[in-house]
């Protein structure tokens, strides 16, 4: 694992702060409890305040392993709650946001654009006005915003991969919250000296991945002996980073990112989904005994393409190897191995989500094609 070392690019007032004292919105979902767990493993001496909704994504048990963490507070609320977030900075003496919260899934966007509006756009507006008003003049510390390499929209198959400067274009409602929020984080950098922080990163996988996105409904509609539903002709390509790997380089970022930057976090693996399917199938055949349809593979059903869907996204991580130091250590292969043995092991984690509403969810997408 990467270290935090001395480089060029770390002469951050965060290093020599210690304790440091993070606020993490959206530390119950997928990506934000990852981040929770990595950096309470690295930095122990650390204060944690999580801060979450607790909407459907959001979920107490992903942060289970950490109960009893002395350094570790959870607050169920609302980014969009302006009176509270200031409360909660205040009180807590927070020097560090790491901006996670975020309802992230297309699929849902298509269906219910406003609430990815309120969350995404309002919600990181309220943060960013929050974190103005108490942290005036400071430059110890840090707002980091996490996004999404959606918002450059689609790549040809010979068209090089996103950089930081890659014009925005957005094809979703959720690309394009994500874009607007991350336009408000720059701006308040430029506009406010706010000392803010921009990643932009390809598809995440691993444990506690909600089971509507396509890794976690693959491997447990494999478990179920349910179809396997591939949009299109699966031939749509995507970047894919292993979640843990994602936490280092978010923690490398705040320590030695420079104010106002962006950088792109990618995991060097472009699968077309058909593809990816297939490798989860031939693991899932491997690691799991006794599947009700064997192999796997015969459970693929093609079906509807969803509305706008992009053709393929790709990272170019070059900048923030260069400046930071950072690189994926963990292949496709090896993550996917990780994750389908996680899924394997906690039937009891995701099994209660499978809930009436997900169902009715699952059904309003996949019913029509």
């Amino acid at each position: 694992m990467t270290s935090i070392n001395s480089n060029s690019n770390s002469s951050s007032p965060l290093e020599q702060r210690q304790p440091r004292r993070l606020l993490v919105t959206g530390g119950a979902g997928f990506i934000g409890a990852n981040f929770v767990q990595h950096w309470a493993e690295t930095h122990p001496d650390d204060r944690i305040v999580v801060l979450d909704a607790l909407t459907y994504a959001g979920n107490r048990s992903n942060l289970q392993s950490l109960e009893n963490h002395a350094n570790l507070r959870f607050v169920q609320g609302d980014i969009c709650d302006r009176a509270a977030v200031e409360t909660l900075l205040q009180a807590e003496e927070i020097d560090i946001i790491a901006h996670f919260a975020a309802e992230s899934h297309v699929d849902r966007s298509i269906l219910g654009p406003g609430a990815f509006i309120q969350t995404n756009v309002v919600g990181t507006f309220t943060l960013l006005e929050s974190a103005r008003h108490l942290w005036q003049n400071r430059s110890d510390v840090r707002f980091l915003h996490v996004s999404t390499d959606e918002v450059y929209g689609s790549l040809g198959p010979d068209d090089p991969a996103f950089t930081e400067t890659t014009p925005y274009a957005p094809n979703s409602p959720y690309s394009a919250s994500k874009a607007g929020s991350d336009h408000l984080v720059r701006a308040y950098y430029h506009t406010y000296g706010l000392p803010t922080l921009i990643t932009n990163c390809s598809n995440n996988y691993g444990p506690y991945h909600f089971p509507e996105k396509l890794i976690p409904l693959m491997c447990i509609n494999i478990l179920l002996g349910k179809p396997l539903p591939v949009y299109g002709d699966g031939q749509n390509v995507r970047d894919w980073l292993y979640v843990r790997d994602h936490c280092r380089a978010l923690d490398r970022v705040i320590h030695a990112g420079s104010p106002g930057q962006t950088y792109n976090v990618g995991g060097n693996n472009e699968v077309k989904n058909i593809d990816l399917v297939h490798i989860i199938c031939e693991l899932m055949d491997e690691l799991a005994p006794s599947l009700p349809v064997r192999p796997a593979k015969d459970l693929i059903t093609f079906v509807k393409d969803r509305p706008g869907h992009d053709r393929r996204y790709a990272i170019d991580a070059s900048k923030i190897e260069t400046a930071l130091g950072w690189t994926p250590s963990v292949t496709l292969e090896e993550g996917l191995r990780q994750t389908i043995v996680w899924y394997l092991k906690h039937s009891n984690w995701w099994q209660p989500l499978l809930s009436e509403a997900y169902q009715d969810y699952y059904q309003k997408v996949y019913a029509h094609s």
